[in-house]
């Protein structure tokens, strides 16, 4: 029987970049990655929680490395895709995590969160692009992980700005995905409430009294990192577009 290589794959370690990787989703993606095999660049402001992190990952056998990691920052962004090359010699996936969330209905014109917004969930995936794609285009393709929310799906009361961030990552990711002939493969993927310090951030008390009985029935971050193992881990003749994980009513 003869086997066909294009499935093989799945079963080649990859390097991986992950933004936002300190905590939550991100922190919870690099464990299972890394435990997958796969060798982890590990981003974020919280340089101090990425070094345990890669400790971690390192004392369990896996292979991960960290840099300090501004997402506003273009040129940052830039500086940690060369780490990716200059660490492992290629980058494969590109995670693009990071994510702030600082709820408060529009009328509280808390205009700087709104800005905040803007900056990391919307230019922070444009600036993981734009660093990333050239890379992988001149190695022959590659595969970019967009982490949107429901929130890219419907707008709630305190979310607009929010909301809007994710709607905008949804159609940047749909965007590149047309726009790729086949070289560069995408995926969005849109958690329900997670257990993650995203909430911790809200300011504006009115936001903040309505998160505790949203956020009453949350998933683990892990059953978000399973999501995206699971379209990293598909066969280069597979694209995973979209992927949406809530969390199970029966959890009430």
């Amino acid at each position: 029987m003869t086997h066909d290589t294009t499935d093989t794959a799945h079963d080649t370690v990859k390097t991986i970049a992950i933004t936002g990787a300190s905590s939550g989703i991100g922190e919870a993606t690099a464990l299972r990655l890394a435990a997958d095999g796969h060798r982890v660049l590990l981003g974020a402001r919280r340089e101090d929680r990425l070094e345990r992190l890669a400790a971690r990952i390192g004392a369990a056998g896996g292979t991960a490395v960290f840099q300090r990691l501004d997402v506003t920052d273009a040129a940052d962004v830039r500086a940690f895709v060369a780490r990716a090359r200059s660490a492992f010699g290629r980058l494969d996936v590109l995670v693009n995590n990071a994510g702030v969330m600082p709820l408060s209905p529009l009328a509280a014109l808390r205009t700087d969160e709104w800005d905040t917004m803007i900056d990391v969930n919307v230019r922070g995936v444009l600036h993981g692009i734009a660093a990333a794609l050239p890379v992988m285009r001149a190695q022959g393709g590659g595969h970019v992980v967009n982490i949107a929310s429901v929130g890219a799906h419907e707008v709630s009361p305190t979310a607009a700005v929010y909301c809007a961030t994710k709607f905008a990552v949804r159609a940047i990711s749909e965007g590149l995905r047309q726009e790729s002939a086949g070289d560069i493969r995408v995926t969005v993927v849109s958690p329900g409430v997670t257990e993650s310090e995203l909430a911790d951030h809200i300011g504006d008390s009115t936001a903040r009294r309505a998160m505790v009985a949203y956020r009453a029935v949350a998933l683990a971050a892990s059953a978000v990192a399973d999501a995206i193992a699971y379209a990293v881990s598909q066969p280069a003749r597979v694209d995973v577009n979209e992927v949406i994980v809530r969390p199970s009513p029966a959890a009430r």
